[in-house]
């Protein structure tokens, strides 16, 4: 070959390769955009999807489940989007809420923050331990085994959030731990000369609150008549101590109290004890506990249900007595 035929030989395979390189490189950035315009695009669900990414799923199964599910036309929209990000060990698993019309893109950022779905679940107040293990143990979402039983009285009422596969043990200390810091917050903003020598104590008193009225308005007074019988040595005939005593805080009575239960000795039977009983019977909120801590000055020595959702407060045993007269006589259909 002559010198002149070499060189337009090496010419035109130089076109060749650039022409070449140019085509690939073309249909390589034609497919990265079309990949990326469906990894971007809106999805084709068109209202709020609930999703659990569960522990150890690979990137091929979180795309076919979002596939499944109707938040990808196709998965593999997800899975090479996330593959070019480079972010498929950053996916974190959990229970997830995806807004209608996502986009690929939006789930892997949704999956790469770990953005869970916060879930509430809520303490009514007045439960026992045994009540409230149950809630928990019911709980939809929490995991794992049941710590051992708490004492009564040492878990906070309230509305705690949780995340899908929390630990039940996990929560019910949260309960704990809340309780513990509310008494050593409100504790020693107590009302000075109160007849109660310990945090222990005054949650006694709180759940016995707890248990004798619903009314908000009522339970600082209701406080205060029990504060007022401590400190006159009167025993406090509490109605729920004595259920309490019978049924241990794991059943319910299912019937009215009788003057036999009345006179059935336990550790919980303030018909029969002195002073405040052992422990306390239930788990009080927030509201017993500051009335227990600030009741309200009163001379009132005896309360009985007035027929109307609240009671009726008297200072002598014969008005008491009125008015338990005109209960029994409400309630008898009178």
């Amino acid at each position: 070959l002559s010198l002149r035929r070499l060189k337009t030989i090496m010419r035109r395979a130089f076109f060749r390769i650039v022409a070449l390189f140019l085509a690939t490189a073309a249909i390589s950035l034609t497919c990265f955009l079309y990949a990326y315009d469906r990894f971007v695009r809106p999805g084709p669900n068109v209202a709020q999807v609930n999703l659990l990414i569960d522990k150890g799923m690979s990137l091929g199964d979180i795309g076919e489940l979002l596939e499944d599910q109707g938040l990808l036309d196709s998965r593999w929209d997800f899975i090479v989007g996330v593959r070019l990000a480079k972010s498929g060990r950053s996916l974190k698993s959990g229970e997830y809420v995806f807004p209608a019309r996502i986009s690929a893109k939006g789930v892997m950022q949704i999956l790469k923050a770990g953005r869970t779905l916060v879930r509430r679940q809520t303490i009514p107040e007045g439960l026992t331990s045994f009540e409230v293990f149950k809630i928990v143990l019911d709980t939809y979402g929490l995991e794992g085994g049941m710590p051992p039983p708490a004492r009564e009285g040492t878990l906070l009422p309230e509305t705690y959030h949780y995340s899908w596969g929390d630990q039940r043990s996990a929560f019910v200390t949260r309960m704990d731990v809340a309780m513990d810091e509310l008494m050593a917050q409100e504790w020693p903003k107590r009302d000075s000369g109160l007849p109660l020598k310990s945090p222990k104590e005054a949650l006694i008193l709180a759940s016995i609150v707890e248990k004798e009225t619903a009314l908000d308005g009522e339970r600082s007074l209701v406080a205060g008549v029990f504060i007022n019988r401590l400190n006159k040595g009167m025993r406090l005939q509490s109605d729920p101590t004595v259920v309490y005593g019978l049924t241990n805080g794991q059943v319910s009575l299912g019937r009215t109290l009788t003057r036999k239960d009345l006179a059935t000795k336990t550790l919980f039977n303030t018909y029969l004890i002195k002073g405040l009983p052992p422990g306390p019977i239930c788990n009080p909120g927030r509201l017993s506990i500051d009335a227990v801590l600030h009741p309200k000055k009163t001379d009132a020595l005896y309360f009985v249900a007035d027929g109307n959702g609240g009671h009726a407060f008297s200072k002598t045993l014969k008005q008491h007595n009125r008015n338990v007269a005109k209960w029994r006589k409400l309630k008898n259909g009178g």
